[in-house]
């Protein structure tokens, strides 16, 4: 019986799109390259292998459908952040590197803009930017510090830190004190894009099987992906799965699924958006560790989201995980607050699901030819743009063409592994909940946590 993949998240609902699962794999096939996952990564890095050598032959095998995951369940923002900031990128990889990486994200708005006009596909792109809110004194410097490091680095022109005042003028938040306004930023209806671009890859000569799970790979003389139904056997199999590929034993140490959670209101009356404004309908989040991010929907609608519900011991993804009445009444009551003027107002869609976190927050993107091995995963939530960038990188990888995003510093590094249970789970939980008081005693007190607590040294990268 199939599910009924519209409830999901809000925006597979109102994708437009028929949501029939595509034919599942039955059978073995050889293929040039096997894809495992049919959400942006995999999707992108398809499109961009069929668009260097269109005679290839891709297949992409899902387990549910096209944009099942976090590509059709986000919060809607496409941007050109990178998980890891500027200061530690350069800790990692030198200044060259940063600055290298940081060219290469502020690429993504424009590139996926222009693949979606070509492809016609309609994703209710707005260009409005994106601003990050301090609502307590203390997050003021938060916000200029991040604007220092920026032109420190020769990016500042993009950005600029906004007063009470100018925040007002865009948008009316309760308690908001300054505000970190980045221009290169706009929104999406994101499983529009994720199932506009399946269908485009396969006019491109891409074949995507559904309803196909993957339970095993090989790599080696014989890459290939294993389901209980078949195989598929490629001279290079790509692992672009995110935080469902925690569920292989050699990766269960690389990614750890942390679910983020939504809640969607009904639609505002026009004398609610007059007087809230944000008729530029930027991109909004919060300056604390816990982030909350906001998107002003196209059918006007607030959608408020958040980190917060619980890591499950061994890495466990379940449909149930999806929703968690605490903190969804959490994330409905920081709507009033933010937003008083909608003390009544009604939500009408909660949702939720599992992102990709790297032990230090560097995502992945590798290529090994001998192995016949790519992936690419580990975006901590901020993936819907730097995936458009890793599909490029591993096209080019997999095709053997010289690029300047080819030679990018990260690529093929091997990161941090988390830790085995039972101490991941006890770490994580002790770390949620250490954030959750940093960010209560700071707003309590005005005071911006110093960097020595527990919490801070533990997840310090």
């Amino acid at each position: 019986m199939s599910k009924n993949y519209a409830s999901y998240s809000y925006w597979l609902e109102t994708s437009g799109d028929d949501l029939t699962p595509r034919p599942a794999l039955d059978g073995t096939i050889d293929v040039d390259v096997a894809i495992l996952g049919a959400g942006y990564s995999g999707l992108w890095t398809a499109y961009y292998l069929l668009e260097r050598e269109p005679s290839l032959n891709v297949a992409i095998l899902e387990k549910e459908i096209a944009g099942f995951g976090a590509s059709g369940r986000n919060g809607g923002g496409l941007g050109n952040r990178f998980p890891v900031g500027l200061r530690r990128t350069a800790q990692l990889f030198g200044r060259e590197g940063a600055v290298s990486l940081q060219q290469a994200i502020n690429t993504v708005v424009d590139e996926i803009s222009g693949v979606a006009e070509m492809e016609g596909i309609d994703m209710d792109f707005v260009r409005g930017g994106y601003m990050r809110l301090a609502r307590s004194p203390y997050q003021v410097e938060v916000l200029q510090r991040e604007q220092r490091t920026l032109e420190a680095f020769g990016f500042g022109e993009d950005s600029t830190v906004l007063d009470a005042n100018e925040v007002a003028e865009r948008v009316s938040v309760a308690g908001a004190v300054a505000g970190h306004f980045n221009h290169n930023s706009a929104k999406i209806h994101p499983a529009k894009l994720a199932r506009g671009l399946a269908r485009a890859v396969e006019r491109r000569g891409a074949t995507i099987y559904e309803q196909t799970d993957v339970i095993d790979y090989t790599t080696g003389a014989y890459p290939a992906l294993h389901t209980a139904r078949g195989h598929a056997r490629a001279k290079t199999i790509v692992l672009a799965g995110e935080s469902y590929l925690s569920r292989f034993p050699q990766l269960r140490r690389k990614v750890m699924p942390v679910y983020s959670l939504i809640t969607l209101t009904e639609p505002l009356s026009p004398c609610d958006w007059q007087e809230i404004g944000w008729e530029a309908r930027e991109g909004l989040s919060s300056a604390t560790n816990m982030v909350k991010y906001l998107t002003h929907t196209s059918d006007g609608r607030i959608l408020f989201g958040g980190r917060g519900a619980p890591y499950h011991f061994g890495s466990r993804i379940k449909d149930e995980y999806d929703r968690h009445d605490p903190t969804q009444r959490m994330l409905q009551d920081d709507v009033r607050e933010w937003f008083p003027m909608l003390k009544d107002v009604k939500f009408t869609h909660s949702w939720g699901g599992p992102l990709g976190w790297p032990r230090d927050y560097v995502p992945t993107v590798s290529y090994d030819p001998r192995e016949g091995l790519a992936a690419a995963y580990g975006y901590t939530g901020t993936g819907v743009g730097p995936t458009n960038l890793f599909g490029r990188i591993l096209a080019d990888l997999i095709t053997r063409t010289d690029s300047e995003i080819s030679r990018l510093p990260f690529i093929n590094r091997d990161g941090r592994k988390w830790e085995p249970e039972p101490f991941r789970f006890l770490g994580v939980r002790f770390v949620q909940h250490g954030f959750e008081r940093l960010d209560r005693k700071a707003e309590e007190t005005g005071v911006a946590p110093n960097g020595k607590s527990l919490v801070e040294r533990l997840t310090r990268h």
